[in-house]
């Protein structure tokens, strides 16, 4: 499957999924192992004219849904992927739309997750997502450890 397969693939589960679709969250592409998600403010926005927390949550979580379950397809693989946990940091009021990236953690192995899957149908790994400020800084963060379970 081509990279660009993949990410249409992403968009249409997005598109299945109504909690996302409400959101009106958008696949913005794939880049230097980081996964780009976005969804407008309008859509996303609180009482107070800013990003809604549990949006920015939703985008970032998905966001490394997202990440995990493209690479999974670029391998070849279909698993079912969850979040198993996830620690969010709130840091700055967001007034634009939301624009989040995920990316593997560091010192987190792909080819250590493929290998583990591949022989006891399940793995986990640690994913970053970030939504940052458009003047630079960052909104949000989250820290989340992802768990695939390969289909038979």
């Amino acid at each position: 499957m081509s990279l660009e397969e993949a990410l249409q693939e992403l968009r249409d589960y997005c598109r299945g999924m109504p909690p996302v679709a409400a959101m009106q969250v958008d696949v913005d592409g794939y880049s230097d192992g980081t996964l780009q998600l976005s969804a407008p403010l309008s859509a996303n926005v609180n009482d107070k004219g800013t990003a809604f927390g549990g949006s920015l949550t939703s985008l970032m979580t998905v966001a490394g849904w997202g990440l995990v379950t493209l690479n999974l397809r670029l391998a070849g693989l279909k698993a079912d992927v969850f979040v198993a946990d996830s620690q969010v940091r709130y840091l700055a009021p967001l007034y634009a739309d939301l624009v989040a990236g995920a990316a593997f953690a560091e010192g987190q192995s792909w080819d250590t997750f493929l290998d583990t899957l591949r022989q006891r149908g399940r793995a986990r790994i640690q994913v970053d997502a970030r939504v940052q400020l458009p003047e630079g800084g960052l909104a949000t963060t989250l820290s989340g450890r992802y768990v695939a379970l390969l289909k038979q």
